[in-house]
């Protein structure tokens, strides 16, 4: 993943840096939610952690919303297991088979395009997000997963 929220990145900042920090708690859950978009504008919304979906401006525009999906809790192992300054995920995460092609509420398509961690199953907050690799079309039938230890992030 690319790059911490604007809303991620002000907490760290404030319970890092102020004296007396101020408090912020890891959420008790994390969830990997998926998103398409052919554009830029996903990034854009998913940085600013706006919510809703009625604009392009706000993420749940872009984020999968048929076919069975739900965003899937994620669990990691301890920051700098294999590289310092980063961590990954300890276990396989697998999304419900497709009932349906993956659509968006904005109807940006089929083929996912970028995932975020989020501290809510719905609605919550966008904490990273990034493009993926290689894009996934998600039709009828198929299953999004990522390996364990496919999923990083690094602050280095």
């Amino acid at each position: 993943m690319s790059a911490a929220s604007n809303f991620l990145e002000d907490k760290l900042l404030d319970h890092t840096l102020r004296s007396p920090g101020a408090a912020y708690g890891a959420p008790s859950t994390v969830y990997v939610a998926l998103f398409a978009d052919s554009g830029s504008g996903v990034a854009a919304a998913l940085e600013s952690n706006t919510t809703g979906t009625d604009a392009t401006s706000k993420w749940g525009y872009y984020e999968i919303n048929n076919g069975s999906y739900a965003r899937q809790s994620v669990t990691f192992a301890a920051a700098g297991t294999t590289t310092t300054g980063t961590i990954e995920t300890n276990a396989t995460v697998s999304f419900p088979v497709a009932t349906a092609n993956y659509q968006t509420a904005g109807s940006t398509g089929q083929v996912v395009t970028h995932i975020a961690l989020v501290d809510a199953s719905t609605s919550g907050n966008i904490l990273f997000y990034g493009a993926l690799t290689t894009s996934k079309t998600v039709s009828s039938g198929d299953q999004f997963t990522i390996s364990s230890g496919n999923l990083s992030i690094s602050l280095a």
